[in-house]
This record gives structure tokens, C-alpha cells and sequence, in this order.
């Protein structure tokens, strides 16, 4: 019996030790697999593809978070909302449009609850730019991979020279070529592990110099405008009449103006607080810090970090901005040239409205020339690329109109940067093996013109019902504009008046959202498209080269 009962317990301890040994080979063979899923997907998969399916992820967990919570409490009087429940794809267009900060809108801004709005809110911040960089830095630092000597190619020791950052006398220094000899394998070998390892410390200092600028500016921001409405009645009031919370207003308002989504939880947008000159030059820093002088201000800081810490880091990084392959950070020169431009496109707007559109209702009313000004000045800012507006956009004329057009259209750091042969040489042979590798690529893909002409014929097939029967309103100009604030994720729109119908609809009611939300389905979720394009425009800077035109 006891013979038995001890074969049994071995039997036991054996199955025991055969059933761990399987499981740990299991998730053994698991981890294997998904890092080398992993390691497929970091270095075969674009990193369009990979920014693409983030966004289309985050769009959706929002919509379906958006879908969970109720929006602000229903009057039984209000006939309309009682009868129109928000549908599911203005749920998924307004998620859509606050993860590329687009601010495209098809619902107002007021049916959303508190709750609601911290959603939207966390979309802004996750899919703004800098966060998204950000992020990308991180991932880069951890994958960065050094290479031995022996196996770098020709286009990597060249990518490895150190631009120089101040005027070099090279007559000098002579290198003869029995000096040259001198340097062994192993000290090229020390040399270039020297050169890996400070550019690994100095990206990883860049992701987080991009952290704690995110966090500084945010914090600043959402300081200011608290303090700002608590010591200003008429902005609070406008709060409370709307019934919404001055927190959640505050930091609404901050992530999406610093994120250049341009939100905000009024149905009005900025227009109610027009007269409200403070505010805006609050807001206007936002604007620029977050988008078109984000590049000019991170090299400032990273210049003021240097003096003060990680001087090699800094130094560095100053010197070899093309290697670090960071879209954001910008030679000198070329971050000098930026913040002039973004000056003159802001100047050349204002004198423009300021000439065609100083008698403006939208800012005429009982506003003096300080507001008028500081109000002029918000909304020409906004045209590159946040989408924040003070007045009614149907009713400035079509010339200036066509300013907004061109502005919204060129990509934030468009500079003025005269080009030199010597950098026409790195350029050309950093991108040597990527050129050869993309050529059949790069030959098939369009401009950003092209892409907005093909969307615009697509919307205008979709909507031409609505262009026949509501010519006024949906009429190709109207269409253009809203297609390229789209594609621009700038959320300009010229809206829709029922007062311009031909057929006058007595069901027809102004609404305060964009001109989309009153387009068919096929529009909107054509739009969805648009916004997604739009975002991820910066792998398409340089398309359609292949076609010539002679």
C-alpha cells in the first residue's frame, strides 16, 4: 500500500514538473514572439503607418468613452434635442477631430457634460504634436542600436560629422596624410563609441527638456486664465450662465489652444469673449509656444539648459539637430528665419484686416481700438493652425478669406530659408540610401495640392444634391474652405445660415457648429479622412516631385 501511495506522489511531482516546464516554455515562447513582433514592427513599419493606427485607436476608445456618458441634462421643453439624440457618427467625428486637433465640430460645443469635456480634453493632449513627438523621442532612445565601425555605411559616417557651429579658421590645421595613419582601429572604435553614446544621453535629455516644457507651458497657461476669470466678473459670468465649470474651462481652453486644436466649450467659441482683451493675450502665447515657434523656443531652451546643466547634452544637441532626426528641432539659422517669418505672415494678415475689416459687426460692437486690435491681432494668429475665432468667419469678406486659405494651407514651420550648395550636399547624401530605397514610392505620391483638389471633387460628388438644391450655402468656395481647415486641422468654418436657403426650410434653426454638420453622412465620414490626411501631412511635404511642369 505504501509502495502505491509513493508511485502515485511521484506521479504527481512529475506531472506537476512537466506542467511548469510547459508553461514556462509557453510564455517563454511568448515574450520571444512579441519582441520580435515588436522589434517587426519598430523597424519594417513606417512610422506613417504606426502614427496612423495610434490616431485611429485613440479616435475610437474616445468615441466609444464619449458614447458611455450622458451629455448635459435634457429640458423637457427643448423639442429639438428630444427628437435629435446625438448620433454616433458626430460622436466619433468630434473624437476624430479633438485627437488631430483638427476642431472640426458638427455638435455645439454646450451638449457636452463635464465629464465629457475632460474626455475631449485628454484627446487634445495625446494627440497634439508635442505630446506625440514626444513620445516618439522616448521610443527612439530606447531602440537606439549602436552600430560597430566596420558596418556603417558611407551615409552614416557622413550623417556623424559635426556641422560646425561657430566660424572654424580651416587653413590652420593641416592633416597630412602620415597624421591621419596614426589613428588605430581601436581608437576609432572608442571615438565612435564616444560619438553613440552622447547622442543616445542626448536624445534621451531632449525627450524629457520636450516633457518639461509640455508640462511648464500648460501649467503657466491654466494658472493664468484661472486668475484671470476669478478677477474678471464678466468672463466668470458667462461661465456660470453656460454652466460650466471654471476648472475644467481653464484647462479645456489651455490644452486645446496649446495643442492648436481650437475647442472650446462654448458654443460661441471665442466670440463671447471678444471684449475680453486680457484673455486673449493670454491665449496668444498658447498659439505660438505650441505650434509655429515651437522649434525657436525648444532651441532656446535647450541653450538655457546648457548654461546651467548637461552642458555636453546641450552642446551637442545645438550642433547636430539634421542627426538627432528630431522634426522639431531646427538649425540656428533656420529657427532664426522661423520666428521672422511667423511675424511677417501675423503682419501682412493684420494690416489686411485691419484695412478691409475694421467696421466688422463681429468686432464693432461697443468694442474701442485697444479691443478691436488685440481682438484682430487673436483671430490672425489663430489662422496658423489653432482655429480659435472671435468673430463670425461668413461675415469677413472672400479677400481675406483667401488669406486664411494660404495661411491654413502652409505647413507650420514654413520659413524663408535661403538655400546654400554646401547644405544642398549633406542634404543630398543623407538622403542618398532612403531615396534609392522609396524611389518607386516617392514617384506615385501627390502634393498637398493634389490631395486637396481630389477631396474637395469628392465632397462636392457627395454633396451634389445639397450644392443644387442650396446653392447659397453649399457652393464650392464654402466647400474648398472647409475641406482645407480640414486638412490643415485648423477648424475654420463658415458655418451655415438657414437665412441664405432659396426653398426657406421652417424647420431650419441656427446652429452654433461648422458648416459640416449640416453635410449628408458620406460628407462628414469623407471629412474624417481629410482630418486624418491632415494630420499626418508631415510624411508628405515634399510629394509630387515626380511631376514636372513645363
Amino acid at each position: 500500500m505504501l509502495s502505491i501511495n509513493n508511485i502515485v506522489v511521484n506521479k504527481y511531482k512529475h506531472l506537476c514538473n512537466s506542467l511548469y516546464l510547459i508553461i514556462l516554455h509557453l510564455f517563454s515562447s511568448l515574450h520571444w514572439i512579441s519582441s520580435k513582433t515588436y522589434d517587426f514592427v519598430i523597424i519594417n513599419i513606417s512610422h506613417f503607418i504606426i502614427e496612423l493606427c495610434y490616431f485611429i485607436l485613440v479616435s475610437s476608445f474616445g468615441f466609444l468613452t464619449l458614447k458611455t456618458l450622458n451629455p448635459k441634462s435634457i429640458h423637457k421643453n427643448d423639442k429639438i434635442n428630444i427628437n435629435n439624440p446625438i448620433k454616433d457618427l458626430d460622436l466619433f467625428f468630434t473624437s476624430v477631430s479633438a485627437t488631430t486637433v483638427s476642431s472640426m465640430s458638427t455638435l455645439e460645443m454646450e451638449v457636452f457634460s463635464n465629464s465629457q469635456l475632460i474626455v475631449i480634453t485628454i484627446l487634445m493632449f495625446i494627440g497634439g504634436e508635442v505630446f506625440t513627438s514626444m513620445i516618439g523621442l522616448h521610443f527612439s532612445a530606447s531602440n537606439l542600436v549602436y552600430k560597430p565601425l566596420k558596418s556603417r555605411s558611407r551615409v552614416n559616417s557622413v550623417a556623424s560629422l559635426t556641422l560646425p557651429f561657430e566660424p572654424i579658421e580651416l587653413g590652420l590645421i593641416v592633416v597630412t596624410p602620415q597624421e591621419n595613419n596614426t589613428s588605430t582601429p581601436t581608437m576609432q572604435k572608442t571615438k565612435s563609441e564616444t560619438d553613440f553614446f552622447i547622442k543616445s544621453k542626448s536624445i534621451r535629455v531632449l525627450g524629457f527638456l520636450v516633457l518639461l516644457y509640455l508640462f511648464t507651458i500648460h501649467i503657466l497657461g491654466i494658472s493664468m486664465v484661472l486668475l484671470y476669470l476669478n478677477i474678471t466678473p464678466n468672463a466668470i459670468n458667462v461661465l456660470h450662465k453656460k454652466g460650466i465649470e471654471t476648472f475644467t474651462f481653464s484647462i479645456f481652453t489651455i490644452v486645446s489652444t496649446f495643442a492648436s486644436c481650437g475647442f472650446i466649450p462654448t458654443n460661441e467659441n471665442m466670440q463671447v469673449f471678444s471684449k475680453n482683451s486680457g484673455f486673449l493675450l493670454i491665449l496668444i502665447p498658447q498659439i505660438l509656444l505650441g505650434n509655429t515657434l515651437f522649434p525657436s523656443f525648444l532651441r532656446f531652451s535647450i541653450w538655457v539648459l546648457g548654461k546651467f546643466a548637461k552642458k555636453d547634452e546641450a552642446k551637442y544637441l545645438l550642433r547636430n539637430a539634421k542627426e538627432i532626426g528630431y522634426h522639431h528641432l531646427l538649425p540656428s539659422k533656420h529657427s532664426r528665419l522661423l520666428i521672422m517669418t511667423v511675424l511677417g505672415f501675423i503682419m501682412v494678415q493684420l494690416v489686411v484686416f485691419c484695412a478691409m475689416e475694421w467696421s466688422n459687426e463681429g468686432i464693432n460692437k461697443g468694442h474701442n481700438v485697444y479691443q478691436k486690435l488685440v481682438g484682430i491681432l487673436f483671430q490672425c494668429v489663430n489662422s496658423r493652425h489653432t482655429g480659435e475665432s472671435i468673430v463670425d468667419l461668413s461675415s469677413i469678406a472672400p479677400a481675406m478669406l483667401v488669406v486664411f486659405i494660404l495661411m491654413m494651407y502652409l505647413p507650420p514651420y514654413t520659413s524663408f530659408v535661403p538655400i546654400k550648395d554646401e547644405e544642398k550636399e549633406y542634404t543630398h547624401i543623407l538622403c542618398k540610401e532612403e531615396d534609392k530605397r522609396r524611389k518607386i514610392l516617392k514617384n506615385v505620391l501627390f502634393s498637398q495640392l493634389s490631395h486637396l483638389a481630389i477631396f474637395t471633387i469628392i465632397i462636392c460628388i457627395i454633396e451634389k444634391q445639397n450644392m443644387k438644391d442650396d446653392p447659397l450655402n453649399f457652393n464650392v468656395f464654402n466647400i474648398a474652405f472647409e475641406v482645407i481647415s480640414a486638412y490643415g486641422n485648423v477648424g475654420f468654418s463658415t458655418g451655415y445660415s438657414c437665412g441664405k436657403q432659396l426653398k426657406g426650410d421652417p424647420k431650419c434653426v441656427e446652429k452654433w457648429y461648422g458648416f459640416a454638420g449640416r453635410w449628408s453622412d458620406q460628407g462628414k465620414l469623407a471629412l474624417i479622412i481629410v482630418m486624418f490626411f491632415g494630420r499626418l501631412k508631415k510624411f508628405n511635404l515634399k510629394g509630387g516631385k515626380a511631376w514636372k511642369l513645363l
